[in-house]
């Protein structure tokens, strides 16, 4: 090594254990750049007249990134963070600290290849290479017992063949130590005020109350992780439509939890591989696999992958709103509703009777609940939110036939739950 800098591009990998890109550019390099860009495209308000990203999840998202630079000066280095295009502010970070080459993890949504995609082209310009790695999934692509274009569109068979024929590969070391460039300005984190957001309202009657960063995301899996296997042979304990669930959901979604570090967590502890936890990690792959076998373009659209989108009434706004306000009359939908507006967070399970409802019960055009959702979740991913919906309204990938969550018959709507979440908040903080 003769002097060289690595800049390296974090976006939904906000961690420094189990981080190839971290810690390849610190093998690599003399000096290692580390950079957080906030975006104002993810802050702006979109067509639908929602925000692209809600005060909850931009909470979270400060958080982690606080947690980030913490970690990177333990180890000690820094993070430089800066707010604006990042197809602007990667080279000029490039030229100001003579960088050799940017490091970057590869997403698939288009809204994200996009600004990769603009990035690599400023750079091309300045004679720099972006050089993309592999680190959102639990199974790396090249370890699959088939190509991309060959991954099996049905979720049961591709759970059987990856199981049977792959295996997830080890944990990667944080590094030792991280060197930085001289005289590099950090930079000040932005305040939700910054980015055009007021300050959320925390509800005391939310189950989880998520706090960002790689460090309390490792404390919430360990909780739960001791909790569930002390309820190894017990009946899961059961909350309204909310069932016992790990809640790391936010973490993973900006990466400061890997998906390796799960799997190999629920491995210590239990040694199987049918823990829900792990079920949970493969959906995600499932999704994130299928955008990048098929494009992501199709997963946004009504339509999705069929002939015709679901059949949609003429009242279809005046449902929606009732839907997304929590009055459609359904106590357990609006319950449920309520707990979404104000939490950021419902378990999988709610979400997908939600999406049922929507789209099945009141007939509404499924792509305006899914931006809704991208809206509100504390936890919003790309490919799981439109892959979920698209399954739910029957237009996705999967040959399978939608399903239909009767929320009238479901066990879990219990009396507490309801008016605990049809109530109006009493305590906040």
């Amino acid at each position: 090594m003769s002097n060289k800098t690595i800049l390296v591009w974090f976006r939904n990998d906000l961690r420094v254990n189990d981080n190839e890109i971290l810690l390849e550019a610190t093998r690599k390099a003399d000096t290692v750049l580390p950079v957080f860009i906030f975006d104002p495209y993810y802050f702006q308000t979109t067509s639908s007249g929602l925000p692209k990203t809600g005060s909850l999840r931009g909470k979270f998202l400060i958080e982690s990134v606080q947690n980030l630079r913490q970690n990177l000066q333990a180890l000690g280095g820094d993070l430089i963070v800066r707010t604006g295009d990042p197809a602007e502010l990667i080279p000029q970070l490039a030229a100001e600290y003579h960088v050799s080459e940017v490091y970057h993890h590869r997403e698939v949504s288009f809204e994200e290849t996009a600004i990769s995609e603009a990035v690599e082209a400023a750079l091309w310009k300045i004679k720099l290479n972006l050089k993309h790695f592999i680190g959102h999934t639990l199974y790396h692509k090249e370890d699959l017992p088939f190509p991309i274009k060959d991954i099996p569109d049905s979720f049961a068979v591709f759970k059987k063949k990856i199981e049977r024929d792959s295996s997830v590969r080890p944990s990667l070391q944080t590094p030792d130590h991280i060197a930085m460039p001289e005289n590099v300005e950090a930079g000040e984190i932005p305040t939700l005020h910054d980015l055009g957001m007021e300050e959320p309202v925390i509800d005391n009657r939310a189950r989880f109350h998520f706090i960002g960063g790689e460090t309390a995301g490792a404390q919430q899996l360990q909780q739960y992780l001791d909790a569930s296997l002390a309820a190894v042979g017990a009946k899961p304990a059961r909350n309204g439509m909310q069932t016992y669930v790990s809640g790391i959901s936010p973490w993973l979604a900006l990466g400061s939890l890997s998906l390796r570090q799960v799997y190999w967590s629920v491995m210590q502890h239990f040694q199987h591989h049918n823990h829900p936890l792990v079920l949970e990690l493969l959906w995600r792959d499932y999704f994130r696999f299928m955008f990048k076998k098929h494009g992501s373009s199709k997963f946004f659209k009504a339509e999705g992958f069929k002939k015709e989108a679901p059949e949609t009434t003429a009242m279809q706004q005046e449902s929606f709103e009732n839907w997304k306000n929590g009055t459609t009359g359904n106590s357990t939908i609006d319950a449920a509703m309520n707990e979404l507006k104000h939490t950021g967070f419902v378990n999988n399970y709610t979400r997908q009777a939600l999406a049922s409802y929507l789209i099945k019960d009141l007939k509404v055009d499924w792509t305006l609940g899914a931006q809704y959702f991208e809206s509100v979740l504390i936890d919003y991913s790309p490919a799981s939110n439109w892959g979920n919906w698209a399954f739910i309204a029957g237009v996705g990938s999967d040959p399978r036939e939608n399903k239909y969550f009767d929320t009238s018959k479901s066990a879990e709507a219990k009396d507490e739950y309801l008016s605990l979440w049809l109530s109006e908040a009493k305590d906040v903080a």
